[in-house]
């Protein structure tokens, strides 16, 4: 008996401990959003090379659709922007390990980075698509079967084309490069036939250099840009969301992507 309300005591005690522990974690703070504050900056990781949503001009400096809306959204928030190119592929441990403060630069929403990281609305529709030379000959996705394909290591396209395992599978080669200006850049000297990127970058490039590039009609995946920040890190997320939810109802939304991309492909309501 004696050995029984011993046991009993003991379980009392533990559901008390774990009790505690829980509630310790429920009442936890997010100061996430304080921090920045606090800080006076906002800390946005971002790949350099990612025209038209960040990248570096004839003047070294760095521009795009990403940049003049997160621009916006650290001065409403009464902070300084600071960006901080890195290493695409490794993204998500420059976030987790407070580097950054968020991935901000035509980030892809799902699921697995929903299960790993608070995320933002989405802002902006995108798809997957292959482009090419214009003298190329190559008019469809079934023209590239035994030829070389580029894309971007750790991105939506290298994705996308695990998706669409039948393409794949046709073609002759998949190389995967550091940046999309890299695979536009062997693209140009013969070293492959098609790169397969985001639709608003190919957009962008066939506006840019004009005659050069030409995007064919089938999309290999659609898509929609979000920004992450670290989990559990939702004052900060909702708070940017609540200013990116302001620039889309005074327009300003728009006229940032007409600027970028000639169109407004935003989504936010």
């Amino acid at each position: 008996m004696k050995k029984m309300t011993k046991i009993s005591v003991l379980i009392l005690m533990m559901a008390i401990l774990l009790m505690g522990c829980g509630k310790s974690d429920a009442n936890k703070a997010d100061t996430s959003l304080q921090d920045i504050k606090d800080k006076g900056s906002l800390v946005l990781g971002l790949d350099d090379a990612f025209p038209p949503m960040g990248f570096k001009n004839d003047d070294q400096e760095i521009v795009g659709f990403d940049i003049d809306v997160a621009k916006e959204v650290a001065n409403r928030i009464g902070v300084e922007l600071e960006l901080t190119p890195i290493s695409w592929d490794a993204k998500e441990q420059e976030l987790a390990t407070k580097h950054i403060d968020c991935i901000w630069n035509g980030f892809t929403k799902n699921a697995d980075r929903e299960s790993k990281m608070a995320l933002s609305i989405p802002y902006m529709k995108n798809t997957q698509v292959a482009i090419v030379l214009t003298d190329s000959g190559i008019n469809t996705l079934e023209d590239l079967a035994g030829k070389t394909v580029v894309l971007q290591n750790a991105s939506t396209a290298s994705d996308a084309m695990d998706q669409n395992e039948e393409f794949k599978n046709s073609l002759k080669e998949l190389i995967k490069v550091d940046d999309n200006v890299q695979a536009l850049m062997d693209l140009k000297v013969g070293g492959s036939d098609a790169v397969v990127m985001d639709e608003v970058v190919a957009r962008y490039y066939v506006e840019k250099e004009q005659g050069t590039y030409k995007v064919l009609d089938t999309t290999l995946s659609e898509e929609e840009y979000v920004i992450g920040f670290r989990k559990g890190e939702n004052a900060l997320t909702e708070e940017v969301n609540k200013h990116l939810k302001d620039m889309a109802k005074e327009g300003l939304l728009a006229e940032i992507s007409e600027k970028w991309v000639g169109k407004d492909l935003t989504i936010v309501e």
